[in-house]
């Protein structure tokens, strides 16, 4: 049976519900990773838990240790990753509360260590990553939105920039004319390098505002923090129903 994690992003620092049988405080040759790894049961079956950004949140993107968040994920046992992402919607489609299961990304980052082919190698590596996400994954968090009667896209382009600031509307227009549907802070280097400890890894976004420009109004936190509220519950009865799958 396959040993699933969650990456809990911004809102979703504690799995609710989460009966947890032990946490694993883990160190890795890349440092501790954000938080200690939650083991316990959800959705009927065992599960890891993490929290991308730590708990309480404390790091921001570009501070997040993916590397030793991956590596220790894969030492506790994980061969699977489902990664919650909180996100801003570019698309006209996507609006404040919609679903995205996203299935190509584009890299706008810089600075982030985001390989684990970097030092002392034998020989260079390369990773195929045409495709970044698990197929089979998507499909499973695609028809668990459908039954829970959620609002959702079945594809999208994640733009992942670098933050931690929001994005300009001028940055905004170009990721749209990048043909990018959707726009995060933390889907980059984590999807690479789940590719490269030969880790399944998929992406359920949830829209919590519209970028810059796709709405007259101000962007503010308060309107995050309310999206985050409200799509929460939905978030993790739709986790629930994959690992019940």
């Amino acid at each position: 049976m396959t040993v699933y994690a969650i990456i809990g992003g911004t809102g979703l620092t504690q799995l609710e519900g989460l009966n947890i049988h032990r946490s694993l405080a883990l160190d890795t040759p890349y440092g501790a990773p954000s938080a200690q790894i939650q083991v316990g049961e959800y959705g009927g079956r065992e599960v890891l838990f993490l929290a991308r950004h730590g708990h309480p949140h404390r790091l921001p993107p570009h501070q997040v240790n993916y590397r030793a968040n991956l590596w220790a994920l894969k030492q506790a046992g994980a061969e699977a990753i489902l990664a919650v992402n909180a996100v801003g919607g570019i698309h006209a489609s996507m609006g404040t509360g919609h679903f995205c299961v996203p299935h190509q990304l584009i890299d706008y980052t810089s600075g982030r260590q985001h390989t684990y082919f970097a030092d002392d190698l034998e020989q260079v590596t390369h990773i195929d990553f045409s495709y970044p996400y698990s197929e089979s994954l998507r499909e499973q968090l695609v028809a668990a939105l459908a039954a829970e009667g959620c609002a959702y896209s079945s594809h999208g382009v994640y733009a992942c920039t670098q933050g931690p600031r929001l994005e300009t509307v001028a940055e905004i227009a170009r990721l749209e004319r990048d043909g990018c549907d959707i726009v995060g802070m933390t889907g980059m280097p984590e999807a690479a390098l789940a590719r490269e400890l030969e880790l399944d890894y998929a992406c359920l976004a949830l829209v919590v505002n519209p970028a810059a420009g796709k709405s007259t109004a101000v962007i503010t936190m308060a309107e995050i923090e309310q999206a985050l509220h409200d799509g929460m519950g939905k978030v993790k009865s739709t986790l629930a129903r994959v690992l019940a799958g």
